[in-house]
């Protein structure tokens, strides 16, 4: 006899790639749920939710036009009937349909893992795991490969993940195609004053229902939705149209300014698909095969820097930050390496500080749900560094405040590479600078109420004093790095009276920091 089996899919696994969707079976359904527990786990951007919402609604359509069957559960439902978590929600549908089997995707966060887990405390029949089939690793493959290694070097991963699966290498497997690994230093660009930015595609999708069900039912969130619109790729089709938008208008820049800066446009020169990766519409190898494939089209107008450092954002970064956090949690979420213990400053949720920098990225962060990398690591997470706030407040900020923060990818991004709480599992060097770096790659200085070149004094950019009251403070730490040591020469070089001045500055802004 045929046995009932229900398969859960979570937020983040809409893959209608994935073989269980390859054919339809009248005993098989699937289960997709919004629940408090999601919604309220850590406060998240409103845009988050409803994106999240939008996709799963949307990504049950899909199933359903497929002929699959499908239990679908709004937040409203869940709470009415009382089942707070996924788990919760799972068993009362399991009990309903006489299900014998569970099936469920190996969840990419260790939190669900752990729940997940513990589904045969509660279910007396066979539960049933299968891998996700999107990313280029297993969970296990960091660690293996650094396996007794005290640093995880990224670009160690990066090259094996280059000559495994054979991604801009030449016949032989071994050498990379034009003979160099990485174009990071090409990478760095400042964005000329006369540079224009293509219009990107935009998909846009009315969220109010979402909105005012979240408010219904209490969910407090951060941020800002304009008009309840989304415009963010929300299914399959639309986070294919995108990628071929950034491949036409964008990739040809891409490489060269993704470290740029400036209040004249969000994404500049950005893919806008990190949302539609994350929770599976579009995998990893099609993204990367897209942009490939349009540089060996159109090598005069893509140059080599520009599809390589976008290759390495996803083949490199995006699957070591995953190895990396398999290999690492639970621990990795408790590391507090500096010991710092300081609380981010309250206009991290209003954008209201007279630093231009901070402004524009916290603005656009509340009104987006999105900033890019730099601006997350050099803008943002420098600040929080210098400043000496507990890697939990920056944790808990990130994984609420942007619509692609899951906690696989957020959680090694800040705790490891941005706050270096991990002790230098992740950076050889803290990722830190002064107002120096944010002028060189930016506008955001320009008409600002501090002093870009001053660092003491009223009007002395915080950034400067608490860069040098970094280096000083955690001199014990950091002295002895090579990658440092032209810093701290530069600081010694400094006389007490000077040193003195730059320390008190920044003891001033440690203790105002609310109202910088």
């Amino acid at each position: 006899m045929p046995h009932p089996t229900l398969r859960l899919i979570l937020g983040d696994q809409l893959n209608t790639q994935h073989s269980w969707f390859q054919r339809v079976d009248a005993e098989v359904t699937y289960a997709l749920y919004e629940t408090w527990s999601e919604a309220t786990y850590t406060r998240h951007h409103v845009q988050k939710v409803c994106a999240f919402f939008l996709a799963m609604r949307a990504f049950a359509e899909q199933l359903r036009a497929a002929g699959h069957q499908v239990i679908y559960r709004t937040l409203d439902e869940s709470r009415e009937l009382q089942l707070e978590s996924i788990t919760a929600n799972l068993l009362h549908d399991a009990e309903a349909s006489k299900a014998k089997t569970i099936g469920y995707q190996l969840p990419d966060e260790y939190r669900l893992d752990q729940e997940l887990k513990r589904l045969s405390e509660n279910f007396g029949g066979v539960i049933e795991t299968a891998d996700t089939e999107h990313f280029f690793t297993a969970r296990e493959d960091v660690a293996k490969l650094f396996k007794g290694k005290k640093t995880y070097l990224m670009e160690t991963f990066y090259r094996e993940m280059r000559r495994r699966h054979n991604i801009m290498m030449e016949a032989d497997g071994k050498t990379p195609q034009t003979g160099q690994w990485n174009y990071d230093q090409e990478n760095r660009g400042s964005l000329p004053k006369d540079l224009e930015f293509p219009q990107a595609a935009t998909f846009p999708h009315d969220a109010q229902d979402i909105v005012e069900m979240l408010d219904r039912n209490g969910v407090e969130t951060i941020g800002r939705i304009a008009d309840n619109t989304l415009n963010y790729p929300l299914t399959r089709d639309e986070a294919q149209a995108a990628l071929a938008d950034f491949v036409a208008h964008r990739l040809p820049h891409f490489g060269t300014y993704q470290d740029a800066m400036t209040t004249r446009l969000p994404l500049l020169f950005h893919a806008n698909l990190s949302f539609a990766m994350n929770v599976k519409l579009i995998r990893p190898q099609e993204v990367i095969a897209a942009a490939v494939q349009a540089w060996e089209k159109r090598p005069q107008e893509i140059t080599v820097n520009q599809v390589e450092g976008f290759v390495r954002q996803i083949l490199g970064w995006r699957e070591y930050m995953r190895g990396v956090y398999w290999a690492k949690m639970p621990g990795f979420a408790a590391t507090n390496d500096l010991n710092h213990q300081a609380k981010l400053p309250t206009w991290f949720w209003t954008g209201e500080t007279k630093m231009n920098c901070l402004s524009h990225a916290i603005g656009q962060s509340l009104d987006l749900a999105y900033a890019h990398h730099i601006q997350r690591l050099m803008i943002t997470g420098n600040f929080a560094l210098l400043l000496g706030v507990h890697p939990d407040e920056v944790d808990a900020w990130y994984l609420g405040i942007y619509i692609d923060a899951i906690e696989w990818v957020e959680i090694t991004n800040t705790r490891g590479m941005s706050q270096r709480a991990d002790g230098g599992l992740v950076a050889t060097k803290p990722y830190c600078s002064s107002a120096n770096y944010v002028n060189k790659m930016s506008d955001y200085c320009q008409g600002c109420h501090y002093k870009h070149q001053e660092k003491t004094g009223e009007k002395a950019c915080p950034f400067n004093s608490l860069y040098w009251d970094f280096l000083d403070r955690h001199r014990a730490k950091f002295g002895d790095n090579f990658r440092m040591a032209f810093m701290y020469k530069t600081w010694d070089r400094y006389d007490g009276e000077t040193k003195a001045a730059i320390l008190e500055r920044a003891a001033w802004v440690k203790e105002n920091a609310n109202s910088l």
